[in-house]
């Protein structure tokens, strides 16, 4: 890349900055800030160069995200969702679509859909359900083939950038075949209705509202052209699925030390030592967190899918949950009651930190699966609940 895409990144945060006071208070998409990613052609930063895109590295995107996420974590979270999938798409070599029989002709349309990236075609990801969370073998939303193509029907929760977004990542099950989970990705439009449910504690520009399908595709929008890749392509790249919310959340608890130094200076309170010692604890937790997740990226793009790989991927998740919640919640008490008041920096940054540990795999889900790895288990199989 990618010089080009992290400079883009931190020239574009302060124009983010600017607006996510609003965006928050009001609940709306931040549609000029996607037109800025656009512009700046970040949405082919996971698009191989010879597709058109900047062909970036996992640990080049984890650096983008977290510069977009000092300027807007909301924005920087739906960018993630849309690097997710490109990054996926774009992460099957020929010897792994060999190994998983993917076609020629399914290949071809991922190129075609990639290509779209590049040219300024941004993807949503519409997995999690309600009662079901982001476990794809505990989905409803079903699918059945018809005359060319398929027919999926059902309802997805928490799909981030619902109604703005130019197609959707669905994940459902099989109707014939209920073990038998596939990828789709469905343009925006007909067939697709948005319900408007998003109105949350944090993230609240992510427009992350329900959406229903009762929509017919093309036989070549199943991704991989194999039925029932779901689970596999999970558990061989779960860096996309876990740990590509880390670094944002990262950028948010950066940010959130950012805000409290503009603040405590502007109110000369930067010379009480307990407000000191605090900032202290918190660039540290920051630099540390920001090490976990360069070292996650790192292994991916050297040993994507290898054990080792895996358990830093968990980790990184797991710690850049915490950090951002707890040292959103340190600073904001250094800073005192004025830092609460609507509007105000730290009081948003304060709730987006605390959605870090929430989104799949939460906190728990993560420490879980560390401590069955630990003792020598297999984390993917072996706790008490399905992980996927």
């Amino acid at each position: 890349m990618t010089v080009h895409a992290l400079e883009a990144a931190r020239r574009l945060a302060p124009r983010f900055a600017a607006r996510a006071a609003q965006h928050d208070r009001d609940g709306s998409f931040p549609v000029d800030d996607f037109a800025d990613l656009r512009e700046a052609g970040l949405f082919g930063l996971m698009v191989p160069r010879e597709l058109g895109g900047m062909g970036a590295t996992f640990a080049e995107y984890a650096a983008v995200a977290t510069e977009l996420a000092r300027g807007n974590g909301a924005t920087a979270l739906v960018f993630n969702m849309h690097a997710s999938v490109t990054g996926a798409l774009g992460a099957v070599t020929e010897e792994l679509a060999e190994a998983l029989g993917v076609p020629e002709e399914a290949l071809a349309a991922r190129d075609r859909l990639l290509r779209a990236a590049a040219e300024g075609s941004w993807y949503a990801v519409a997995m999690s359900e309600r009662g079901a969370g982001a476990r794809l073998s505990q989905l409803s939303t079903v699918y059945e083939p018809v005359d060319g193509g398929w027919r999926l029907k059902g309802a997805k929760t928490f799909c981030s950038g619902a109604g703005h977004a130019d197609g959707y990542l669905v994940a459902a099950r099989s109707a014939a075949d209920q073990s038998t989970v596939s990828q789709f990705l469905v343009p925006a439009g007909e067939g697709l209705t948005v319900e408007p449910t998003w109105d949350s504690l944090g993230m609240r520009a992510t427009s992350s509202h329900d959406l229903h399908l009762d929509v017919t595709v093309p036989a070549d929008r199943l991704l991989g052209g194999v039925e029932g890749l779901a689970l596999v392509v999970a558990q061989l790249m779960p860096h996309w699925l876990v740990a590509s919310y880390a670094a944002v959340y990262v950028g948010v608890a950066r940010a959130a030390v950012d805000a409290a130094v503009e603040h405590l200076n502007a109110r000369s309170l930067a010379d009480l030592p307990a407000v000191r010692a605090r900032l202290g604890r918190a660039d540290a937790a920051v630099a540390a967190a920001g090490l976990v997740v360069a070292e996650a990226a790192r292994r991916v793009d050297d040993a994507p899918g290898d054990a080792e790989t895996n358990r830093w991927v968990w980790r990184a998740k797991l710690l850049a949950g915490t950090t951002a919640a707890d040292v959103a919640a340190s600073v904001l008490e250094a800073a005192g009651t004025s830092a609460t008041r609507r509007g105000h920096p730290l009081e948003r940054l304060y709730r987006d930190a605390r959605c870090g540990s929430l989104h799949p795999a939460t906190s728990d889900v993560c420490a879980d699966w560390l401590g069955v790895a630990v003792l020598g288990g297999d984390p993917d199989r072996d706790g008490s609940a399905p992980r996927w």
